[in-house]
């Protein structure tokens, strides 16, 4: 048995059981996510928040460069010359290695790999 959710109750589930792993905007950036893929494949998304939350991240660029050891070359930049190699340099390795569901200013939402 399934049972439709709207935006809201997908966010309150999130809230209830893990709080502290999508910020709201990482949630729509999800909730879009699935509602498209639901809509392009017409297979349904079980909302299972646990399983979400093992399979979807959601980090700042800096954080996804350190934690994957993306090597980002900005000697000779400025500040925002920089944060935009960084930008670039991320964006390009999560698109090679898995999906990226949304972004957010310097924060991407993405499948785990």
């Amino acid at each position: 048995m399934k049972q439709t959710v709207c935006e809201l109750e997908f966010y309150d589930a999130f809230r209830k059981i893990r709080p502290d792993n999508f910020s709201a905007i990482g949630l729509h950036l999800l909730w879009q996510y699935f509602e498209d893929y639901e809509e392009v494949t017409g297979d349904e998304i079980e909302l299972d928040v646990i399983a979400i939350c093992c399979e979807y991240s959601e980090a700042h660029i800096s954080e996804i460069a350190d934690d994957y050891g993306i090597e980002i070359d900005a000697d000779g930049l400025d500040e925002d010359e920089a944060l935009e190699k960084i930008y670039e340099e991320v964006r390009d390795y999560l698109q090679e290695h898995t999906t990226i569901v949304g972004e957010s200013g310097e924060t991407f939402v993405y499948a785990d790999f």
